[in-house]
């Protein structure tokens, strides 16, 4: 299939060919979901932490008699029972990542892309740069080509001067090609793809499955 190629003015320039394993599939509705879960899960961080008898600070000294006072018997001031002492079976630091097949993770990409291509929120832009490193003339070359909406842009390479160009819009995220992230592409209004990043795409994904 073909798609537009569009300036940084927002104007028609020229046609390019998408390829069709991965701008036009049918959409996995199940890989998406599992793919989305799956970062979700990784990027939680589990620092729920509860103290231990053991780790409860305190004197290891019985804290009276044991008989005589008329009381429970005690050992320790640190005991679960009292006030202040460690927690019995509480949480502790723990790790949710996870991962899933590598080939699950690619008819998930590409299932996203082929359903962002059928709504119509893809734009090939051809290849640009800020070099001045400065918002304002991001911002400009942006309002040309989508409205200030969550839109993510899909680099062909790590340009640095771009993505410190683009610290200070919250609604713009960069992606590199070889680094897709399902959720941000899913949930993005518009997906913005350098043309020189469409080619490396291919080659990235479009012999494998």
């Amino acid at each position: 299939m073909n798609a537009k190629v569009f300036s940084i003015k927002g104007e028609e320039i020229k046609d390019i060919a998408l390829d069709d394993s991965i701008f036009n599939r049918e959409v996995s509705e199940g890989t998406i979901y599992y793919a989305i879960r799956n970062e979700l899960a990784n990027k939680r961080v589990g620092t729920a932490c509860t103290k231990t008898r053991g780790e409860v600070r305190g004197s290891g000294a019985k804290p009276y008699s044991q008989k005589g006072t008329g009381r429970a018997r005690a050992g320790d001031k640190k005991s679960p029972v009292w006030v202040g002492g460690g927690t019995i079976f509480g949480p502790k630091p723990r790790d949710y990542s996870y991962s899933i097949p590598k080939k699950m993770k690619r008819v998930a990409m590409k299932s996203i892309l082929s359903l962002k291509v059928k709504e119509e929120k893809f734009k090939v832009v051809e290849d640009f740069t800020v070099e001045s490193g400065k918002t304002k003339d991001l911002a400009a070359i942006l309002g040309n080509l989508v409205k200030a909406e969550r839109t993510v842009v899909v680099l062909k390479d790590d340009d640095a001067m771009l993505k410190r160009a683009g610290e200070n819009i919250p609604w713009v995220k960069f992606l590199s090609y070889n680094r897709l992230r399902a959720h941000d592409l899913f949930y993005g209004k518009n997906i913005l793809f350098l043309e020189g990043a469409v080619k490396n795409l291919s080659d990235f994904y479009g012999t494998k499955a």
